[in-house]
């Protein structure tokens, strides 16, 4: 039996608590000694997951941080695994080598939290430094201080996202230097729409932070001018809102030409944006002019002990400068409300925090779900077993010493100096998109378990808080904040960290923007604005997958067409496809790169490489949003086109790949066939895209013959990007009534304009009203 001292193998974040974090995987039947007893161990645990210390009756408050995350209902043992259902669930999800305790032993508790208006007590602001370091930035005047200076190219919604990034693309020729970082594009999933969305004011307050940010040099905003949120509204926002850039180059252009013919005047704008853009030199400035936003995704037991405090720290001394820091993600911050409200400058930002918290809460139960999904399948395997542990160590962003000045609005401008917190979703991206719109012009990113997204325009510091995960991906994270864990000081790592955000502040690259890929996702819009007819919408029952009965005319008989494509796996197919499917949006530009390599080195076998980079799989809560997305992805990656399909996992998400071949065998889809990736696992991006390169290479499949068919075979998607004229709904209805007395399928989606066009309905002979047939991605 192997012996060790628990300050070799776990750590207790506050004296008094009575679970422990394991340091280290700790094998079932170890012996630990703890100070005045020794006990052994029931399980094999889990780096980062807890064990009692003490006994801990039926009905008592399980402790970390010196506050509650749970409650036993039975008596635990010290040296006994703590388990509670959700754990459990994500951990029989997992390929692992040892078995798990057969029940848990605490269930989840969220301590209501109450407010003593009576006993709160102001607390005093931070004294300032007097010896102030500096960074050479570029100074905007009243738009504050630039840590960059890139010119942005803004898809204002989501239907010129793709223009935006073929614009970006084209530009990238154009060299970068000490003046000028390069064009980036803001591509984002909003307001695309033909109706107003609820989001319309928030994300109109975040484009406009966007284009007005410091870091940004000059700006074009594109829109077709049909949209929800089209630009008239974003110019009309600046202005009402006296946010308008100054004398920073900002235009506005609405395609209203062929797509390859309006690049060409784009581009031709933005270049000759260049020379004056590069013209403005960096100078150096007091460190109190950056405004930090304090972000963590990808978390593990370790965020709250060392990641989250140093950047904490480094907060306190910019803000001692005169800069601000902005802490985000309502939601993982729940059950940490008496350590977040511990030092508050007065009470109207007290109640305003709380008020935000049940905004939330409210917002999650008129959608049927509660923050109590948050957790990731990444966290719990990680240790962070609930959201009361989540928050407890997301809140460890705020130093002791710190008190909370205010409170904004998700995208809300930062209005002075001092430490603030932001109204955003427990999504990463979303959340890192509104602090930067709110002004930030430096993002420290937080993580356990490696996360890799960077945000186009401002530099993110990524601080791992292992160093035995900071080994593994070491070229992708900036900082091992598990130093800590080693015996480090946090004084020495504050101090190398903001003399480190200070370089990069002046221009030096960070991990992630060398390498080269970045995102951007806002707070998208919610359907539901009260729980009204909640309960019915649940209840609805799914479509039976039969078609809609036409009733057709002779005339309609399907004219000879051939069909020329291939046959494979699963039918009749166009094209022949290689797929790397990301299983969440975090790895989706890696599996971008990836296929675009692929494609490189692959030039005539006639096979086209593609990734389907999407937003799900990260944030998404349980129930029907994780079945519609795990239904779709089958879908792809089982597509007749596809050949082979290679999924490719962040790590820390929920749908991560274990939890997809659950999914698969649910199915009675054959796992096996499907290549799998990590970008955490694998060691890195660049790793997993060796992994992804070798399983192309080694899994030949005898390619699809070539074939010809007719229309019973075509499966056609049909849909419009607005109203239709007469005659395109017209000539809508003959194609369709061709392809289906030929035999094939027209799948139309639910609320497109055809459907309320009189010539598709009569034409197809539809009569009364329509309801779906098909689900969400049903196959």
């Amino acid at each position: 039996m192997t012996t060790m001292n628990f300050s070799d193998v776990g750590r207790l974040p506050a004296a008094g608590d009575n679970v422990a974090i394991a340091g280290r995987r700790l094998e079932a039947g170890t012996r630990i000694v703890l100070p005045g007893i020794e006990t052994v161990l029931s399980h094999t645990i889990l780096e980062g997951h807890r064990f009692a210390v003490e006994p801990i009756a039926a009905g008592d408050m399980l402790l970390s941080w010196g506050l509650p995350f749970g409650v036993a209902h039975r008596l635990i043992s010290p040296g006994e695994y703590v388990t509670n259902p959700g754990m459990l669930e994500a951990m029989h999800g997992r390929s692992i080598d040892f078995e798990l305790p057969e029940a848990p032993n605490f269930e989840d508790r969220v301590v209501p939290y109450l407010l003593d208006e009576a006993t709160f007590s102001s607390a005093p602001a931070l004294p300032r430094r007097e010896d102030i370091p500096t960074f050479a930035g570029f100074d905007r005047g009243a738009r504050g201080v630039g840590t960059r200076n890139h010119i942005v190219v803004l898809g204002t919604t989501s239907r010129t996202a793709a223009f935006a990034r073929a614009l970006a693309d084209r530009c990238s020729d154009l060299p970068t230097s000490d003046r000028f970082d390069g064009v980036v594009a803001i591509a984002h999933t909003e307001g695309g729409g033909t109706k107003t969305p609820n989001n319309r004011d928030l994300l109109l307050r975040t484009l406009a932070g966007f284009v007005t940010h410091p870091n940004v040099g000059a700006a074009l905003a594109i829109d077709y001018g049909s949209e929800a949120v089209p630009n008239h509204q974003l110019q009309s926002y600046l202005q009402d809102q006296d946010r308008t850039p100054g004398d920073m180059p900002l235009e506005f252009m609405t395609i209203d030409g062929p797509f390859d013919h309006m690049l060409v005047q784009a581009e031709r704008q933005i270049r000759a944006w260049v020379d004056p853009v590069s013209s403005i030199q960096r100078t150096q400035c007091p460190a109190g002019e950056l405004k930090l936003a304090l972000q963590c995704g990808g978390s593990d037991a370790f965020s709250g002990v060392s990641g989250n405090p140093l950047a904490a720290w480094v907060a306190r001394e910019l803000i001692r400068c005169g800069g601000a820091a902005n802490l985000a993600e309502t939601d993982e911050l729940i059950g940490a409300e008496p350590y977040v409200l511990d030092k508050v400058a007065d009470i109207a930002t007290a109640q305003k925090f709380l008020q935000m918290v049940e905004r939330f809460k409210a917002r999650a139960a008129d959608h049927g779900t509660s923050a109590e999904g948050n957790p990731s399948g990444g966290n719990k395997y990680r240790g962070l077993y609930n959201i009361v542990l989540k928050s407890i160590g997301a809140a460890m962003k705020r130093h002791p010493e710190v008190r909370l000045d205010g409170c904004l609005d998700y995208a809300e401008s930062i209005p002075a100096p001092g430490y603030y917190f932001m109204d955003s979703p427990g999504n990463d991206l979303e959340s890192i998109a509104g602090q930067v719109a709110s002004g930030c012009n430096l993002i420290y990113f937080v993580t356990g378990n490696g996360s890799i997204t960077n945000f186009p325009f401002v530099p993110t510091v990524k601080l791992l808080t292992t160093t035995a995960r900071y080994e593994l991906l070491s070229e992708d994270m900036d900082v091992n904040a598990g130093a800590y864990q080693d015996g480090a000081s946090m004084d020495d790592l504050g101090a190398a960290l903001l003399d480190l955000s200070l370089r990069i502040s002046s221009g030096q690259r960070s991990k992630g923007e060398a390498a080269g890929h970045s995102q951007v996702s806002i707070w998208r819009d919610w359907p539901r604005t009260s729980a009204e007819g909640l309960e019915q919408a649940l209840a609805a029952s799914e479509p039976d997958g039969e078609p809609m009965l036409l009733s057709l005319s002779e005339t309609d008989e399907a004219p000879d067409v051939a069909l020329h494509g291939y046959f494979g796996r699963a039918g009749f197919h166009l094209y022949r496809i290689a797929l790397v499917m990301p299983t969440s949006l975090c790895s989706g530009q890696v599996a971008r790169m990836a296929a675009a390599r692929l494609q490189e080195n692959d030039s005539t076998s006639g096979v086209r490489y593609c990734a389907l980079v999407h937003t799900e799989g990260c944030g998404a809560s349980s129930g029907s949003n994780e079945e519609i997305y795990s239904r779709s992805l089958i879908g792809y990656v089982t597509h007749p086109c596809v050949e082979r399909a290679m999924l490719l996992e962040h790590g820390c998400e929920k749908t991560h790949n274990d939890y997809m071949r659950g999914c698969f065998d649910v199915a009675g889809v054959d796992a096996s066939q499907f290549g799998y990736a990590s970008v955490q696992l694998d060691g890195g991006i660049e790793r997993s895209m060796q992994v992804i390169d070798e399983w192309f290479e080694q899994s030949q499949q005898p390619p699809s013959r070539e074939y010809v068919t007719t229309l019973a075979d075509l499966r056609l998607a049909l849909l419009s990007g607005g109203e239709p004229g007469a005659g395109v709904a017209l000539a809508s209805a003959r194609l369709a009534a061709w392809i289906v007395t030929a035999g094939g399928t027209v799948v139309v989606p639910e609320g497109d304009p055809l459907l309320e066009a009189d010539e598709f309905t009569t034409r197809l002979g539809i009569q009364g009203a329509m309801k779906a047939t098909l689900a969400h991605g049903q196959i």
